[in-house]
């Protein structure tokens, strides 16, 4: 058990040095957008797609071909618009004259990292055959299915200053996306950095990985361990969108409309996994959840009518809920005897984190109170 014990936390150690390498080399290239760069390794190793929104020049579509160039990947760029159709993206059967049969022509989708540039621009028949791609990982041409590569990522741009000639994402479609995240301008400094680096001999970044290790990788974060205290602050989260007032928030009700689906719980606990992997732990901690939920929650938040003519922000939404909703108190320790790491919440048994945990439903407070929102046994408070 010991020596099974160490060979996970070496492993772990080997994944977290080699993830830094590979963030190191995109960033040779990408000036700045740190929160976009990690945000996008951890939709590849989590097996999550990105909506990245953002104003045209802000570097999504290089930091996009510089992962791919990193990783090994194969890479491909669909300019949506508004006469593109479903068999410009999947493919289609084309007739051969000389062998008198149909040859099946794959589509840009069939890449491992796939840019969907300014998908809001093409109609809705589009944006379904793309997002039916992205959730069932093939493709039908001909009546026949075609798996799509593994790994497989869908990172799309939207602008969110144009409103003509655009189709607005549905709701339903913007919940297959596990992350969004927002990119900014770059800061002053920044852009002369920008100045120096890219205006006469722009870097090229080296391939440090392979798509051997990015599925190893996968795994590895697939195995990182999971407190059930931290799975019931994970499902709190969630709840809290949908019956705020459980958490002491009653005027949300008015503000969310809908609050989020299952799925937002699925992709936290997979992002939570893999920041952690990224920070060198074979654990997950409260924080690494806290981390990625508002890049989880805040394109999956349907807000009421008045909410959105107000100018409600869905990213304060997911602050506020932050912040109502305690963290459990996980402490961390050494197993005397096997050397692995042990996480332990408050009036809880100890957990090691080879073990596979049941997770308990989570309790919630009674309505009209702040208290504590949590596990049985769990303390601390918002």
């Amino acid at each position: 058990m010991e020596d099974m014990s160490q060979v996970r936390e070496a492993e772990v150690a080997r994944a977290s040095t080699t993830l830094e390498r590979a963030l190191i080399e995109v960033k040779k290239v990408v000036v700045g957008q740190d929160a976009m760069v990690e945000r996008m390794m951890v939709g590849l190793l989590a097996r999550g797609h990105l909506l990245l929104e953002g104003v045209p020049g802000v570097a999504k579509t290089l930091a996009v071909r510089t992962l791919a160039d990193v990783v090994g990947g194969s890479f491909s760029r669909l300019q949506f618009t508004p006469d593109l159709m479903p068999g410009d993206i999947t493919g289609t059967r084309v007739w051969r004259a000389s062998t008198e049969s149909f040859d099946v022509e794959r589509g840009p989708i069939f890449a491992n990292l796939v840019l969907a540039d300014e998908i809001n621009r093409a109609p809705a028949k589009v944006q379904s055959a793309l997002l039916e791609a992205m959730a069932e990982k093939q493709v039908s041409i001909g009546g026949h299915s075609h798996r799509l590569p593994d790994p497989f990522l869908v990172l799309a741009t939207q602008n969110p200053v144009e409103s003509e000639g655009v189709y607005r994402l549905p709701e339903a479609q913007r919940d297959r996306f596990m992350l969004k995240v927002d990119v900014p301008y770059p800061s002053g400094q920044e852009e002369f950095e920008i100045l120096h680096r890219m205006s006469v001999d722009p870097p090229r970044a080296e391939a440090v990985l392979s798509m051997d290790d990015v599925r190893s990788l996968q795994r590895t974060a697939d195995q990182l361990f999971v407190h059930h205290s931290v799975a019931s602050y994970l499902v709190n989260l969630t709840v809290a969108t949908r019956s705020p007032e459980r958490y002491g928030l009653p005027h949300l009700a008015n503000v969310i409309e809908l609050g989020v689906s299952p799925r937002a719980s699925l992709a936290m606990m997979a992002a939570g996994r893999v920041v952690a992997l990224m920070r060198g732990r074979s654990y997950v901690l409260p924080g690494d959840v806290a981390e990625v939920a508002s890049d989880v929650m805040s394109h999956r938040l349907l807000l009421s009518f008045d909410a959105v003519a107000d100018g409600a922000d869905p990213r304060a939404i997911v602050r506020e809920i932050l912040g109502a909703v305690p963290q459990p108190q996980i402490s961390v320790r050494e197993d005397p005897e096997t050397g692995a790491p042990v996480t332990v919440a408050p009036g809880q048994p100890a957990q090691t984190a080879p073990a596979t945990p049941s997770y308990p439903a989570p309790a919630a407070p009674a309505a009209g109170t702040s208290g504590t929102a949590g596990a049985p046994g769990q303390t601390g408070s918002a």
